[in-house]
C-alpha cells in the first residue's frame, strides 16, 4: 500500500525561516554582511571627510542656548535639547555631526540589509546610492535639515527591516520609527503636513491602503501637532519668537511689489516706498527685508519702531492682503517656488563662521576635495530641487500597483512623503536654499531602489509547483 501513496519529497525547513543547512545560512548572510560592512566604510568615510563637523549660524544659534539655558521657537527647541544629551560624546559641532552620520548610515543600511533579503545585488545597490553626492556632500554641514532627514531616513527603515519580524520585535521597531517621525515634525514643524504619510506607514509597513491612510491623516496630523506644541512650550518652556511672522513679512513685500501698493500695517517714506515696489523684493529669500541692504528698514521699522512684528496687527494686514490681492499672491508664491525648484541655489556651507575668509576645515584633505567636486557639480541638475521632487513623485506613480507589497508600501510612503514636504514651500517658504528640500534626495533613492524590489521576481524558496505535485500522484 505504501508503493500507492505520491512520492512528494519531504518538506524542508525553509531560509528564510532560519532552517537549512550552515552552509545555506552562510550563504543567506554574506548579503547583509556586505551591505553592513559598506555602510561602515561609508560611516568611516563621512568621519574622514567632514570630522568635526562644519558649524553654521543657524547651528551656532541652537548650539549657544545649551549654555543660555533658555531656548526660543525661531530655531527647534528640541534640537537644542537633543544636542545637549549627546554634546559630551564629542563638544561641538562633532556630537550633532556624529548623530547625524549614523542615522543616515544606519537607514541606508537597513533599507539595504532588507533589501538583500530579496537580491544580494540590490542591496548593495541601496547603500551604494548613499555616497550620491546630493545627499552624502551635505552630512557633515550642522543643519537641522540634515538631521531631519536622517530622522526620517531611519524612522522608515525601520519599519520596512522589521516587517516580517517576531511580534515583539516588529512592534518595538514600530513604536521607535513613530517617535521618530514625531521627532523630524519637532525639528521641522513643516513637515507636518507630510508626517502622517509615514507615520501611518510606521503602523501599516506591510501594505498600503489609501483608504486607511486618508481616515488616519487627519487624526495623525493633529497629534503630531498636539505633540510638538507639549514638547516646545510646557517641557522644554520656549519662548515665542514668532517665526511664522518672517513669512507674513515675505508675502507682505511680495504682494507689496506685484500689486504696487504698500500691504505693510504702517508708512513708508516716498523713497522707501518706490524701493518696496522696485528694488527690495527678491523671490530667493525673506532676508531682503531683513539683514539685506537696502531694505532693511522693513524690519526695523516693524520690530524696533512699531513693535509690529509678532502682534496680531502683522497677521490681520497679511490676510487683508491675500483677500485683497490674491493674484498678486500668486505671483509671489509662484516666482519663490520657481526660484526653490529651478534656479541654481545655495547648497553646502563650507565657510569658517569665525573668519568668513577661511575655508571651514582648511587641514581637511577630504573637504577640501569635496568643495573642490561640489563646484564641478553644483550647476548640473543634480543640484536642482525639480529633479529630486520629479522622481519622487515618478517613484510614486510607477510603484502604486505594488503598494500591497511591503518594498511598495514602503517606497510610496517615503516618497510621497517628500513630495508633500516639498510642495508645503509652496506656501511656507520664506527661502529657496537646496538644503530645505534635502529629505527628498535621501528619500528618492531609497525608495528607488525599493522600487526594484517591488516589481523583482521573488525566487521560489522550497516550493513544489502544482503541476509536479499532480505529476507525482498520478506516476506513483
Amino acid at each position: 500500500m505504501n508503493l500507492l501513496r505520491p512520492r512528494t519529497p519531504p518538506p524542508q525547513p525553509s531560509p528564510a525561516c532560519g532552517g537549512g543547512s550552515r552552509a545555506q545560512r552562510r550563504g543567506r548572510g554574506w548579503p547583509g554582511d556586505l551591505v553592513a560592512a559598506l555602510a561602515g566604510l561609508g560611516f568611516a568615510l563621512t568621519l574622514y571627510v567632514f570630522h568635526p563637523g562644519v558649524m553654521t549660524y543657524d547651528a551656532l544659534y541652537v548650539y549657544k542656548a545649551i549654555a543660555e539655558g533658555q531656548v526660543g521657537d525661531w530655531q527647534s527647541p528640541v534640537m537644542t535639547a537633543l544636542w545637549a544629551v549627546v554634546d559630551p560624546i564629542a563638544p561641538g559641532a562633532g556630537s550633532m555631526f556624529l548623530l547625524t552620520a549614523t542615522l543616515y548610515w544606519l537607514g541606508f543600511g537597513l533599507v539595504g540589509i532588507t533589501l538583500a533579503r530579496r537580491a544580494p545585488w540590490l542591496g548593495v545597490v541601496a547603500v551604494l546610492l548613499a555616497f550620491t553626492p546630493p545627499a552624502f556632500m551635505f552630512l557633515g554641514v550642522i543643519w537641522r535639515d540634515m538631521l531631519f532627514a536622517s530622522v526620517w531616513l531611519c524612522a522608515a527603515a525601520l519599519a520596512f527591516a522589521a516587517v516580517e519580524a517576531r511580534s515583539v520585535l516588529r512592534i518595538t521597531a514600530q513604536v521607535v520609527a513613530l517617535a521618530l517621525v514625531a521627532l523630524g515634525v519637532m525639528l521641522r514643524p513643516n513637515a507636518l503636513i507630510a508626517a502622517p504619510l509615514l507615520a501611518t506607514y510606521a503602523l501599516w509597513p506591510s501594505r498600503f491602503a489609501w483608504k486607511r491612510a486618508a481616515l488616519a491623516y487627519v487624526s495623525a496630523g493633529l497629534i503630531l501637532f498636539g505633540v510638538m506644541h507639549v514638547a516646545y512650550y510646557d517641557v522644554l518652556g520656549a519662548v515665542r519668537q514668532h517665526p511664522l511672522h518672517s513669512l507674513f513679512v515675505f508675502d507682505l513685500g511680495g504682494v507689496t511689489h506685484f500689486s504696487k501698493e504698500n500691504q505693510f500695517p504702517t508708512t513708508w517714506s516716498p523713497d522707501e516706498q518706490q524701493r518696496l515696489v522696485t528694488d527690495c523684493y527678491d523671490p530667493y529669500l525673506w532676508d531682503a527685508y531683513w539683514t539685506g541692504r537696502p531694505c532693511s528698514f522693513v524690519m526695523n521699522r516693524l520690530e524696533n519702531e512699531r513693535h509690529i512684528f509678532g502682534t496680531p496687527v502683522l497677521s490681520a494686514a497679511w490676510r487683508k492682503a491675500l483677500l485683497s490681492h490674491p493674484g498678486a499672491y500668486l505671483r509671489h508664491r509662484a516666482a519663490f517656488m520657481g526660484t526653490f525648484l529651478f534656479r541654481s541655489n545655495f547648497t553646502i556651507w563650507t565657510q569658517d563662521i569665525g573668519d568668513m575668509k577661511m575655508l571651514a576645515l582648511p587641514n581637511n584633505r577630504g573637504f577640501v576635495a569635496l568643495v573642490a567636486v561640489s563646484d564641478v557639480l553644483k550647476p548640473t541638475p543634480l543640484f536642482r530641487v525639480v529633479l529630486w521632487l520629479l522622481l519622487c513623485g515618478a517613484i510614486c506613480v510607477f510603484v502604486w500597483r505594488r503598494r500591497e507589497t511591503p518594498a511598495g508600501t514602503f517606497a510610496l510612503a517615503v516618497a510621497g512623503s517628500a513630495v508633500v514636504y516639498v510642495l508645503t514651500y509652496a506656501l511656507v517658504g520664506v527661502a529657496a536654499d537646496f538644503r530645505y528640500a534635502y529629505w527628498a534626495v535621501p528619500a528618492a533613492l531609497t525608495s528607488g531602489a525599493a522600487v526594484i524590489a517591488a516589481w523583482f521576481p521573488q525566487r521560489a524558496r522550497h516550493v513544489i509547483p502544482e503541476a509536479e505535485q499532480s505529476s507525482a500522484v498520478r506516476n506513483p
